[in-house]
């Protein structure tokens, strides 16, 4: 069994800043991929970014430049730098993990609330 954990999620004014992680743990032999994806209300989940075993990083055009995404191999541990909030980034965020038998596996998610 595999266990996905997300934290860091909070409500911070436009303009600040959070930091979020995300921990799998459990029967996990490798990971090829870690990412974040958030669902806001009404809305559909979407990619925000996403960190490959080759160290190659994706971002959605929304996020360049305000977010970085980074991880830690020997934790099989992800984060997300989110910086100059906006409203706009409000939502639910999601950890996804990909392990090497390209299973995939989500965490139940952190808020995070960016007021105006």
């Amino acid at each position: 069994q595999v266990h996905v954990v997300e934290s860091g999620g909070d409500l911070v004014q436009a303009g600040g800043s959070l930091r979020l992680s995300c921990a799998a743990s459990g029967s996990i032999f490798g990971i090829n991929a870690m990412g974040w994806y958030r669902q806001a209300p009404g809305k559909q989940r979407e990619l925000v970014a996403v960190l490959k075993e080759s160290g190659s990083a994706d971002y959605a055009d929304s996020v360049k430049g305000r977010f970085t995404i980074s991880r830690d191999n020997a934790k099989n541990t992800v984060y997300l730098q989110m910086n100059s909030l906006k409203p706009e980034d409000t939502g639910v965020y999601y950890c996804n993990v990909e392990d090497i038998m390209r299973r995939i596996f989500w965490g139940q998610g952190t808020q995070v609330t960016v007021s105006s």
